[in-house]
């Protein structure tokens, strides 16, 4: 069999990735942490309200509660008979008069509407109405956000400020979250070294290293890192067996073809079980994902950019799933192409672009899978799909990397 038959589409590899994780292998322990601690965690139960939001009529404004009835004439003056400040609770208002009230602030008994504070003239211990309110203007009515007994999270939420201050509004001082995942990393290549220390000929900077770890802290990750590994099959033998024992998922970063150096794929079919090897995605394609005891594994190219993109298309939705999100890809936007591309590869290409100031998009002149200073430059990602041209104009799907 061909090496292109055997290569599977991003798609294909994606929904073996997720199918592969059930309900013996997904992330179960919960743990109760306060609300204000919990930004970047999965939510492990649902979160339903206990009260109305808001829990009365209120005002959206500074202005005056009046009786709609009062002020048909569009002139009206009446007796500004109370002044209720937010957080405190008025007397009934009688036909005739008005409450001097203030934004948030409780709606009195009696009052059907507020005239903002611009719409009134002050006139001693009267007011004049030059407007003719509607019956229900500017009052947020009861419940109107959230009633109370809904849900207002589903389990599987990935926390964000706004699901934080969700919670927060409606009284929820502490969330049960799932754990964080617990996900080993280390980098094969006796080439690579870490900054800070001199390069000796042949040598490069691991910069996989910081990219990848980077990526994990952004999703939330427990991580261990376990460095560079030497390029022999029982140091990285070696190494997997102690990734394996404490881990949910061990990533790797070079190693991963078919050279005489490449020692994953071996050492993964030694100590566990590999399951798929070939994406047909440019940049990337080798991709080893395997079993190792009891922890998933997954290794990645070495070239930079390569391992930056499968990271971004297969680890980062695999780790979310495993957490129980179901919504793990992102978003897409269908924008147009400000530049020809007219070679295609038979894979499915992922170029890296930029959004230009005419709302079109731009790609980086150099798309080779080493030159990392294109994951700067860009906005995100353009999807081509495989043997597709590209003629300035097309409208192209559009990831952005704002998504991840």
């Amino acid at each position: 069999m061909t090496e292109k038959k055997t290569m599977l589409s991003v798609a294909e590899a994606l929904d073996f990735l997720l199918s592969s994780i059930n309900g013996k292998t997904l992330i179960r322990d919960i743990e109760t942490i306060p609300t204000q601690d919990a930004y970047n965690r999965i939510l492990a139960v649902p979160q339903f309200s206990q009260l109305n939001v808001p829990p009365m009529d209120n005002t959206h404004m500074d202005g005056y509660a009046v009786r709609a009835a009062d002020c048909v004439s569009g002139q009206a003056r009446l007796r500004v008979a109370q002044r209720i400040p937010a957080g405190q609770t008025g007397q009934y208002l009688h036909p005739g008069t008005a409450a001097r009230i203030f934004t948030g602030a409780m709606i009195p008994d009696g009052a059907d509407a507020v005239v903002m504070q611009e719409q009134c003239q002050a006139d001693g211990d009267h007011v004049v109405i030059q407007h003719c309110p509607q019956a229900g203007e500017w009052i947020r009515r009861q419940g109107e956000d959230i009633r109370a007994g809904a849900e207002i999270l589903p389990a599987g939420t990935r926390l964000r400020g706004q699901e934080l201050g969700l919670a927060a509004s409606v009284g929820l001082a502490q969330l049960p979250v799932l754990r964080r995942p617990k996900v080993a990393v280390f980098f094969t290549g006796d080439e690579l070294t870490m900054p800070g220390e001199a390069l000796k000929p042949g040598a490069i900077y691991n910069s996989n290293r910081f990219t990848l770890t980077g990526l994990l802290q952004h999703l939330g990750c427990n991580m261990t890192d376990f460095g560079i590994v030497p390029d022999t099959l029982s140091a990285t033998r070696d190494t997997l067996r102690q990734a394996a024992q404490e881990h949910d998922l061990i990533i790797t970063s070079g190693g991963v073809s078919v050279g005489e150096e490449d020692h994953i794929r071996p050492a993964v079919e030694a100590e566990g079980r590999l399951n798929m090897w070939q994406i047909a995605v440019k940049p990337g394609k080798p991709l080893v994902f395997g079993e190792v005891g009891q922890a998933f594994f997954l290794g990645l190219p070495g070239n930079p950019v390569s391992s930056y993109i499968t990271f971004q298309l297969f680890v980062r939705p695999f780790l979310l799933r495993l957490q129980g999100v179901t919504k793990v890809m992102p978003q897409t936007f269908s924008m147009r192409a400000d530049f020809d591309w007219l070679k295609p590869d038979r894979r499915n290409e992922f170029l890296r672009a930029r959004v230009n100031v005419q709302g079109g998009l731009d790609v980086f002149p150099n798309q080779s899978s080493g030159v990392l200073t294109s994951t700067v430059w860009g906005d995100g990602l353009v999807d081509v799909p495989p043997s597709q041209a590209i003629h300035s104009g097309d409208l192209v799907r559009f990831i952005p990397f704002s998504a991840f």
